[in-house]
C-alpha cells in the first residue's frame, strides 16, 4: 500500500479541529497508542488525535481522505488480533473521549452510547434500571463497548444470551470521506434493504468510524446458582458439554479449563485459594441465572445428573456471592495468568460445541509434533476454545518458522470439524495470512469488493484482516 506522510501543513489542520492540547506527536503518546494486548508487537504512528464529536471525526477524515493518510481507531487497546496496530504509521484516532452514556430508554429497553464507554460501566449503568446487556468479553472492566462492536464480542454469557451482534440495533457511523450515516433503525425488526449495521459489526474498524452506538437491553436476570466440576479427563469434561444441552438445559455460562489454566490461575491470585486433586485434568464452571429458584433447582438438578454419568470427579457449588465472584475471578484471570508466565500466542478457535473433544485432541497432537505445550480454556458452552501456545523451550528459528505451520495445520483442523478460525478476537494483523482457510477467493473477493466500496482509498486500519 501506497501512503503518503503527514506534513507540518496537515498537523496545522488537525489543530485547527481539535485544539493543540488533542493533538499529540511526542514520543510518550505515541508509545501509549502503539501496541495492544497482542503479543509484544509494536507499530508507532504519527500523530495520535483525540476527536470529541461527530463531526470533528468527520472533518479529520476529509483530510485524510483527500491526502491519503492511513487513519486507525483506537479504544481501550485490549485487542489480541492486532486490530488497534497502526501498522502502517498515520493516524491513531484515539477514541476515548466518546465517553457518554446518552440515553438508556426504559421503555423500549434500549440505550444509546458512545463507543468510549467502558462495557462494565455500561453494564452497571442499566443494571440500576433493572436491563441487562450480557456480553462480557474478560477484560469487561477496562475494554470499550466500541472495540466490542468492531470484533463482534462475545464473553461466558454468549452460550445463553448470544454475542455483541446480537444487541446492536443502529449505528452511527463517519465513512472514510467524512460523510455521516446511520446504519439502520432502532427498531427489534427491520427487513428494509440491506442489512448495513451487521455489516458494520465485527468489521474491525475497515468500513466506518462508529460514533454512537444503539443497544437493545433485557430483563435483568436477578437470580444464579453456580458450580465447579472436576475431571480426571479434559476430553471427558469437553465432551459433557454437549451433553448438558442434550438434556435440556441451556446455561448461562459453561466455561472450559484444562489442569494447566486453573494451576496457573490460581498461581496468579492472590484472592482465590483452592486444592485440585492430583488425578483432576480439567474443570467445567457452569453457571444457571433466571428469576425462578425453583426452576434453577430443576436445572441445577438435571446437570448435576449429567456429571455423574460423565464421571465427574467432584461437584462444588458456590454458596455465596463472595465464592462466586471468586470462581469467575479465576476463570478470568486465566489470560493474564498465562501472559505472567511465557511468551506465548493465543489462538481463538471455535467449532461446534459437540466437536470440541475432536478439537482438544488435535490441538494435543499438533503441539506433540512440533514440540509446544499448550494451555486451553474457553467458552466450552459456544464451542469456542483458546489455545494458549507457551513457547517454553522453543528456540527463536523454531517460534518463529514452525510455529504457523502448526497453526495452519490446528486451522484446517478447526474448519474440517465445521468451526473456524476466530470466535471473538477478529483476525486483525496476526491472523489474515489464515484467511484463505476459512474462505474461498469468491469469499475473500466479496469481502474486498465490500471493503473497496467503503473506503475506496483504504485508508481505514490498512494491513488488517487481508492480504
Amino acid at each position: 500500500m501506497q501512503f503518503n506522510k503527514l506534513t507540518q501543513e496537515l498537523l496545522n489542520q488537525f489543530i485547527a479541529i481539535l485544539g493543540a492540547g488533542y493533538v499529540h506527536t511526542d514520543n510518550a503518546n505515541l508509545l501509549l497508542n502503539a501496541s495492544d494486548e497482542t503479543e509484544d508487537l509494536i507499530f508507532y504512528p504519527e500523530v495520535v488525535l483525540l476527536p470529541r464529536t461527530t463531526s470533528e471525526i468527520s472533518a479529520l477524515l476529509k483530510i485524510c481522505n483527500t491526502h491519503v493518510i492511513p487513519v486507525t481507531a483506537r479504544g481501550a487497546g485490549t485487542g489480541l488480533s492486532g486490530g488497534a496496530l497502526p501498522v502502517y504509521g498515520g493516524v491513531v484516532l484515539n477514541m476515548k473521549r466518546f465517553n457518554e452514556i446518552l440515553l438508556i430508554d426504559e421503555q423500549n429497553h434500549q440505550v444509546i452510547v458512545e463507543p468510549g464507554v467502558i462495557t462494565q460501566v455500561l453494564q452497571d449503568a442499566v443494571k440500576e434500571k433493572g436491563l441487562f446487556y450480557p456480553p462480557d468479553p474478560a477484560s469487561k472492566g477496562s475494554c470499550f463497548i466500541g472495540g466490542n462492536v468492531s470484533e463482534n464480542s462475545g464473553g461466558p454469557k454468549a452460550v445463553k444470551y448470544g454475542v455483541v451482534k446480537d444487541y446492536v440495533l443502529n449505528l452511527e457511523v463517519v465513512l472514510p470521506n467524512g460523510e455521516i450515516i446511520w446504519t439502520g433503525a432502532n427498531v427489534l425488526k427491520n427487513a428494509t434493504g440491506f442489512n448495513l449495521t451487521q455489516l458494520l459489526v465485527g468489521s474491525e474498524g475497515l468500513l466506518g468510524i462508529i460514533t454512537k452506538i444503539v443497544l437493545k437491553l433485557i430483563p435483568y436476570p436477578t437470580k444464579n446458582k453456580l458450580l465447579l466440576a472436576s475431571f480426571e479427563s479434559a476430553e471427558t469434561a469437553c465432551a459433557t458439554v454437549s451433553k448438558i444441552f442434550q438434556a435440556g438445559i441451556i446455561p448461562s455460562g459453561l466455561e472450559f479449563m484444562e489442569r494447566d489454566a486453573i494451576d496457573w490461575a490460581l498461581k496468579y491470585s492472590n484472592d482465590v485459594k483452592m486444592e485440585v486433586a492430583d488425578v483432576v485434568q480439567a474443570h467445567l464452571l457452569i453457571e444457571v441465572d433466571g428469576n425462578d429458584d425453583n426452576q434453577i433447582m430443576q436445572s441445577i438438578e438435571v446437570i448435576s445428573e449429567v456429571l455423574t454419568t460423565m464421571g465427574c470427579d467432584i461437584i462444588l457449588f458456590a454458596e455465596t456471592e463472595a465464592e462466586k465472584a471468586n470462581l469467575w475471578r479465576l476463570r478470568r484471570g486465566v489470560a493474564e495468568a498465562v501472559k505472567a508466565h511465557s511468551i506465548y500466542k493465543e489462538e481463538d478457535t471455535v467449532v461446534p460445541r459437540a466437536a470440541l473433544p475432536q478439537l482438544l485432541k488435535g490441538v494435543k497432537k499438533i503441539g506433540q509434533q512440533y514440540g509446544f505445550k499448550s494451555v486451553c480454556y474457553g467458552h466450552a458452552g459456544d464451542g469456542n476454545l483458546h489455545v494458549n501456545i507457551i513457547k517454553g523451550d522453543l528456540t527463536d528459528q523454531q517460534w518463529n518458522t514452525e510455529l504457523p505451520k502448526a497453526i495452519h495445520e490446528l486451522f484446517t483442523l478447526v474448519v474440517q470439524l465445521g468451526g473456524t478460525i476466530s470466535g471473538e478476537h477478529g483476525i486483525g494483523w496476526v491472523q489474515k495470512n489464515y484467511m484463505p482457510i476459512a474462505f474461498n477467493e469468491v469469499q475473500l473477493s466479496l469481502m474486498k469488493q465490500i471493503k473497496n466500496v467503503f473506503d475506496p482509498n483504504g485508508i481505514l486500519n490498512p494491513g488488517k484482516v487481508f492480504n
